[in-house]
């Protein structure tokens, strides 16, 4: 009796001592190879790995250790993800289903790039063509901005990214980027403008400026970037890619394969790393960089940025004061055809990715997820993928990043995009690419 009692009492201690153990399941749906909907039971993994806070980033000399090859990727059917949580007390664990979301479309679209969310919780939506769109995503109906500025619309070219100014409630400014040509040759152009809303699901842009331009222009229709970001200081970042001539992107006498820094005007901030050298060159906080199609800042105002490689190298970065990131002259990736690029450890000058991938993925927007719909996603990492056809799940450990999941999603991603109520949204590349809502299952 004294013996079952102590082991009562055991008992007792240990389960008191436990995780506390969080389900979130449901029934799932899984798609078979045909694409028929087959009726599954959840899946579900368990954390066993305790949260740290992250590492504060610093401009120390690059490791010139080599980043290690990225794993073989699980298929989205291996075990589901899961997050633990750290503090005080019990560590609490998280149990999420597998797929962690359900996908509904609201609308269709041609050729769209980008979309921000306004206040009122309709959506910007920027289409390549030149059109920018208002949609009322609990309606699915499509609205049109009047008064968008020409665009060069041909290959990788035409209208891009969309954003609202920080203070946005007050001022309606909106920011916008676009392909302009000049004769034979081409460049991106970014654009401040007030948004003014009509009674219907429409509107137009008035006070336009120009704020920044892609120098020199340069032939061909490909690798501009041109994607926009704030910071919390008001600051605006611009991606200005290579556009796929190599070299400038080492030329401190223009601004393409750079990511740009501007007061939100458009003028130079005073505390940028090249501004003593004037000219193009004091707009300029990181050089060295190919065509880099997705920017986010993470909980801490740390600056990810994302790029695509050549044949192999797609690359995830930390972006840092001044640093070079080393293209054209080293990548994790070849040229197409084969010919052999340094890899970024045979030179520790230059800074290497935090994560990259071969074969590629053909990254095109980002978050870093911060809402509280899914709660084992927040301080993550999500990437469109275009040649993957998928949505990436990348996760932090301070300043490093690994590929987490990877949700095949049967379409070209372009860009993803965080809801007012935490939901996922995401636009799928191509003519009739449909704007997709991300929920947790039902």
């Amino acid at each position: 009796m004294r013996l079952s009692f102590i082991a009562l009492a055991c008992s007792a201690l240990l389960l008191t001592a436990c995780d506390d153990v969080v389900v979130e399941t449901s029934a799932v749906e899984d798609k078979s190879e045909d694409g028929t909907l087959a009726t599954a039971a959840p899946r579900m993994a368990v954390s066993q790995r305790p949260r740290f806070a992250p590492a504060e980033a610093s401009d120390a000399p690059a490791q010139t250790a080599s980043p290690p090859r990225s794993p073989a990727r699980a298929p989205a059917s291996a075990a589901a993800g899961e997050r633990g949580t750290g503090g005080r007390g019990p560590r609490r664990q998280v149990v999420e289903p597998d797929p962690p979301f359900q996908s509904n479309p609201v609308a269709t679209l041609d050729q769209p790039w980008a979309m921000t969310f306004l206040p009122d919780g309709r959506l910007l939506v920027t289409e390549k063509a030149g059109e920018l769109r208002l949609v009322n995503v609990a309606t699915g109906q499509v609205g049109t901005i009047s008064g968008v500025p020409s665009v060069a619309f041909g290959g990788q070219g035409g209208l891009g990214d969309v954003i609202l100014h920080p203070q946005y409630a007050s001022n309606r400014r909106i920011y916008l980027s676009y392909i302009e040509q000049s004769g034979a040759i081409y460049g991106a152009v970014v654009i401040r403008a007030r948004l003014d809303l009509d009674a219907g699901n429409g509107g137009n842009l008035t006070d336009i400026t120009r704020i920044w331009e892609q120098v020199p222009k340069v032939s061909g229709q490909g690798h501009f970037s041109h994607r926009l970001a704030f910071d919390a200081d008001r600051k605006l970042w611009i991606t200005s890619g290579d556009r796929q001539k190599f070299d400038p992107a080492q030329d401190m006498d223009g601004n393409l394969g750079k990511i740009v820094r501007l007061n939100d005007d458009g003028s130079v901030p005073s505390d940028n790393p090249f501004f003593a050298q004037g000219g193009v060159a004091a707009q300029v906080w990181t050089l060295g960089h190919r065509n880099p199609l997705g920017i986010a800042f993470d909980a801490e105002g740390r600056l990810w940025s994302h790029e695509m490689g050549p044949e192999g190298g797609d690359e995830l970065n930390l972006i840092l004061r001044g640093r070079n990131y080393g293209w054209p002259i080293v990548s994790n990736g070849d040229h197409y055809g084969g010919d052999p690029i340094p890899d970024h450890d045979t030179n520790p000058d230059f800074e290497a990715p935090k994560e990259w991938w071969t074969p590629v993925i053909a990254p095109a927007g980002m978050i870093i997820y911060s809402g509280e719909l899914f709660r084992t996603f927040r301080g993550d990492a999500f990437i469109g993928g275009l040649a993957s056809q998928a949505l990436v799940r990348v996760r932090f450990d301070g300043t490093d990043a690994t590929e987490h999941r990877r949700y095949p999603m049967g379409r070209r991603i372009r860009e993803v995009e965080q809801g007012p109520d935490g939901a996922i949204w995401l636009l799928e590349d191509g003519a009739d690419g449909r704007l997709l809502k991300l929920t947790p299952p039902d």
